[in-house]
């Protein structure tokens, strides 16, 4: 038995028929085609799945689809263009946050939502609040320094 759905997704409205036990990552990459959200581990533990899900931070290849059914979806696509960059990704650009490119997605979703949520005073606070996702390439001091530059940029302390 298939479902109907309801989701927003990156400001786009979607309505689509699935079945009960898809994932919300397999929904996003290959129903909607949005395949900035990859799909590491398939276990919650790696973090490169991370979409906002009503604002906060969800593993993707651990919700099913229909659970997000009227929800609002930020994926990494939502973020930003190439040509107009969130702050988030730019100071990645900027601080050299990104190796092999895996795990960003879910490092820049999760960073969204801890630079809503609190105010990371030090860099212990962000690397906590990082620890969740897994990088094997850049050992996390330049994604935290991409973070920091954010906060500090909120703060108005830029340097």
């Amino acid at each position: 038995m298939k479902m109907d759905i309801a989701v927003t997704v990156n400001g786009r409205k979607y309505q689509e028929i699935v079945e009960p036990r898809l994932l919300l990552s397999d929904f996003l990459r290959e129903t909607l085609g949005l395949t900035g959200t990859h799909v590491g581990c398939e276990h919650g533990i790696c973090g490169a799945c991370t979409v906002l899900v009503n604002g906060d931070s969800v593993r993707s290849c651990l919700t099913l689809a229909v659970r997000a059914n009227g929800a609002e979806i930020t994926t990494v696509e939502g973020l930003g263009t190439p040509e107009a960059l969130n702050e988030l990704q730019h100071q990645f650009r900027e601080k050299h946050g990104l190796q092999c490119g895996f795990c960003t997605p879910g490092m820049l979703i999760t960073g969204m939502d801890l630079l809503k949520k609190y105010p990371l005073a030090s860099d212990a606070e962000i690397r906590e609040g990082l620890s969740g996702n897994l990088c094997r390439c850049t050992g996390y001091q330049n994604i935290v320094a991409a973070i920091r530059a954010v906060v500090d940029q909120q703060d108005g302390n830029a340097s």
